[in-house]
Order: C-alpha cells, then sequence, then structure tokens
C-alpha cells in the first residue's frame, strides 16, 4: 500500500513538475507569432509582399512573403521592439515599429500606398517612355530646383532678419552699428535670393508639361518679390548714403522699408504655397 502512494506521490510530483516548469520553458521558446494582412488603399490584399522583421536590440532579422491573400504570418518571436518593412512591386515601401509583448500570437495589419507615376505629376504617357536624353534633363531639372528650394528656404533667415534690424536702420536711429548690420543682412539675402533664383531660371524645361494649382501660385508671386529684390537694395543704398550724411531719409528713399516689407511678404507667401497643401 506504502509503494502505491509512493508512486502515486511520485507520478502527482512529475505532473507538477511539467506543467510548472516544462511548459512554460516551451512556451518561451516557441515565442509569439506576429501574423496580419497587408493590403493596398482600396482594401484588397497584396500577394507576395516581401516583408523584413527585425529586432531592434539584436539586429536579427527574418524574411517572409505574403500568399495569395496577402495574409504573412512570422512565428518564435522574443518580446522586444520590430522594425517591419515590407515590399511590394508597384507601391511605396512600409516601414512601421511593433512591440511584441509576449504571448501565443499577435496581429498587426498594414497597407502600401501607391507610388506617384510619373502621369500623376503632370507627363503625358509619350513623355514617360522618352529617351535617355529625355530622362537626362528631367533629372538636371529634379536636381537644379532641389537646390533653388534649399537656398529659398535658407535666404528666409536674412530676409527676415532684415526687415527687423531695418527698424532700427532708419530716420528713427542715428546709430552707424545698426545701418551697417542691416547692410550685411540686406547682402547676405540678396546673394541667397539670385543663387535660389538662379537655379530655377536655369532649370531645364520639359516641353509639354503644365503649371499648376500651388507652383501656379509660387512662380505668380515670383512677379512681386522678384522686382521688389531688385528696388529694395538700390532704396537702401540710396538711403544709407542719406543717412550717411546726417540727412533724413528723404525722396524716393523713404519707400524703401514698404517695399522691402511687400517684398518680404511675397517671398514668405511663395514659400508657404508651396510648403503646404491647401
Amino acid at each position: 500500500m506504502n509503494r502505491k502512494r509512493t508512486k502515486v506521490i511520485s507520478m502527482a510530483g512529475i505532473l507538477a513538475f511539467f506543467f510548472l516548469f516544462v511548459l512554460p520553458v516551451r512556451a518561451q521558446v516557441a515565442g509569439t507569432t506576429l501574423s496580419g494582412t497587408i493590403i493596398d488603399t482600396s482594401g484588397k490584399g497584396v500577394a507576395n509582399a516581401k516583408m523584413s522583421i527585425k529586432n531592434v536590440a539584436t539586429g536579427q532579422s527574418v524574411q517572409t512573403l505574403t500568399n495569395e491573400s496577402g495574409i504573412y504570418g512570422v512565428p518564435g518571436l522574443a518580446p522586444g521592439d520590430y522594425e517591419i518593412s515590407v515590399f511590394a512591386e508597384g507601391f511605396s515601401t512600409n516601414v512601421s515599429n511593433v512591440t511584441v509583448a509576449g504571448g501565443p500570437a499577435q496581429t498587426m495589419n498594414l497597407t502600401l500606398a501607391g507610388v506617384l507615376s510619373l502621369q500623376d505629376l503632370g507627363f503625358s504617357a509619350g513623355q514617360t517612355q522618352g529617351s535617355a536624353q529625355d530622362q537626362a534633363r528631367l533629372d538636371k531639372r529634379s536636381h537644379m530646383l532641389k537646390i533653388h528650394q534649399r537656398l529659398g528656404l535658407i535666404a528666409t533667415v536674412p530676409i527676415v532678419a532684415s526687415v527687423i534690424t531695418g527698424t532700427q536702420a532708419g530716420g528713427r536711429s542715428t546709430s552707424s552699428t545698426d545701418r551697417y548690420l542691416h547692410l550685411a543682412l540686406g547682402s547676405a539675402a540678396g546673394d541667397l535670393y539670385f543663387m535660389s533664383a538662379y537655379y530655377a531660371i536655369r532649370a531645364p524645361r520639359i516641353p509639354g508639361t503644365q503649371t499648376r494649382g500651388p507652383i501656379r501660385l509660387h512662380k505668380a508671386l515670383a512677379w512681386i518679390h522678384g522686382p521688389g529684390m531688385i528696388l529694395t537694395p538700390i532704396l537702401g543704398a540710396i538711403a544709407f548714403d542719406q543717412k550717411s550724411k546726417g540727412e533724413k531719409v528723404h525722396g524716393i528713399a523713404s519707400a524703401h522699408g514698404a517695399v522691402a516689407i511687400v517684398t518680404a511678404a511675397a517671398y514668405g507667401a511663395s514659400i508657404l504655397s508651396v510648403s503646404f497643401k491647401f
């Protein structure tokens, strides 16, 4: 009787050990299965999308493909932060982050957006099938307009600063330091502005393209701030000469401040017109 009781106790101990230690360890080794569906903007599953799931802490990654319905499943993931990259032909790459909290399963669905085509940017079908020379012209235009945009953004700093310092360089101030600071800022603004304008003007034109939306407004405002950037330093030079002689700013030079403000406002509006979608 004692032997039977001993066997029963031993068996109970083994079962307790199995449930308390073995099963949790196996579950931990098995890890979490991350699954979900990759869809396009219409809600249709994206088949054969390539996926890379990288553990942020260790740098180790796992690759997989979606099935014909866009469904994927990646087993054996340890708890932690992961970076998920999804690639599919005809779509823009989706890079997302997910935290695997543990447990047997976790779901994450992702949406792939379509890539903008050249037709979406205003090019005809014939232009998209152009020669290598056409492609080189397009690449050069894109490169020069990017430089134009960067220089234009940098130019806003001295333009705004010169307008602000101009209030201390006019008739209400006799400080030559203020006038020279205003002059230096105005010169820097002018140099950057005309460098930016050079790249916009010299960028190769693409025959058959039409200017639309914010770009049309951007170009229209150039007819205001362009002449203003020429007239402002001329009036400023006259005003500077008058102040250097101890005179009050008078005549046509008195319009220097107003012209500068209108020019800066038109320039700021042109920057905003291509920076935000209305």
